[in-house]
């Protein structure tokens, strides 16, 4: 399905937001993952501020939204399935965490190239993707 324009930019990027961040919540209570317990917990909490951020950014921004629509960006190649965290042992979560954040990243990055228009709505997804490279680096560590 086309992310033809901004609203369908920021819905999915808030839609990318909260899956991860239930993700990370389930992670944060299993047994296989209690020893790290505490990160998901962050990247949980981190997952609500980002959606938070998100919806500011598109509040803000829709009386200046242009209606101009954007072309050959689809959602398709940023939907990644990674399963239920409570089924999987702690290398899973790690693996698929990392693939989360890779394609949050991914995301990100290329959507703020196609919403180039609208610089301060390209700043946030470039915002947002410095957070995922950071975290991505902290789940990178402990897989290590």
């Amino acid at each position: 399905m086309p992310l033809a324009n901004f609203g369908a930019i920021l819905n999915f990027a808030e839609a990318v937001e909260q899956k991860d961040m239930e993700f990370y919540s389930k992670a944060a209570s299993t047994a296989a993952a209690a020893t790290h317990q505490e990160l998901f917990e962050t990247l949980a909490r981190e997952g609500k501020k980002n959606v938070s951020l998100v919806q500011r950014t598109r509040r803000e921004n829709v009386t200046e939204m242009i209606l101009e629509p954007i072309r050959d960006f689809v959602r398709d190649s940023y939907q990644k399935a990674v399963g239920d965290a409570d089924g999987m042992d702690l290398a899973a979560i790690l693996a698929a965490a990392i693939s989360l954040e890779k394609r949050a990243i991914r995301y990100y990055t290329d959507a703020a190239e196609k919403i180039r228009a609208l610089p301060e709505v390209s700043r946030a997804l470039k915002t947002l993707a410095k957070k995922r490279t950071k975290r991505l680096g902290l789940v990178e560590n402990l897989s290590a």
